[in-house]
């Protein structure tokens, strides 16, 4: 089978289900940012892994690897939710409460014996950390595209809306921790501005 299909050079797709549509659509805008999404928390886990940096500390490494492995899995789940018709939505992998709940407890654990900030944090200080923060922009965007797709009246489930606010919290939370970790300063942005 070939990797080109040709069906695609009119400016149409089909969404699984079969219905062919614009890839202007909300669905396509919102499982494709999902997808780019998933591209950047891949290089980040990429990076991860490679780094020396990390080892020796008391953070879990091998842990983290896993976390975004699985954090992977399930945005794979929430871009085939999206990129299907409605009818065919019960068939496919869902997002449940416990995967929720399950980046909820690994964002408070990456937050634990963190010093609290008075400021936002700017997304700069050390490369691996202001790559947390790429991914955790495009999260949000990601999150936008979801909710313009639910207004356009397609079908979301109400776990993926959930899910996807709380992982740009855990992309927030490991940027705080990669800081901590690596040793690098938290950049922050006083309100009361700078001269």
């Amino acid at each position: 089978m070939k990797l080109y299909t040709k069906t695609g050079d009119s400016g149409s797709t089909s969404l699984v289900g079969g219905t062919r549509v614009s890839k202007a659509d909300s669905r396509l805008e919102a499982y494709g940012t999902v997808d780019e999404l998933m591209a950047f928390i891949g290089h980040l886990l990429d990076k991860i892994a490679d780094t020396t940096k990390l080892q020796g500390n008391s953070f879990d490494k091998e842990g983290l690897i896993k976390e975004l492995t699985q954090i992977l899995d399930r945005l794979m789940a929430v871009a085939s939710l999206l990129a299907a018709e409605d009818l065919t939505i019960e068939k496919l992998p869902h997002i449940s409460q416990d995967d929720t709940r399950t980046l909820e407890i690994e964002t408070d654990k990456l937050l634990e014996g963190l010093p609290l900030l008075k400021y936002f944090t700017l997304p700069a200080g050390n490369e691996m950390v202001s790559y947390a923060h790429i991914c955790r922009t495009v999260c949000r965007r990601a999150e936008r595209r979801i909710i313009s797709n639910l207004e356009a009246g397609n079908a979301v489930p109400h776990e993926v809306t959930r899910y996807v606010n709380r992982l740009s919290d855990y992309l927030y939370a490991l940027t705080r921790r990669l800081a901590h970790e690596l040793k690098a300063r938290e950049l922050t942005w006083d309100p009361r501005g700078r001269k």
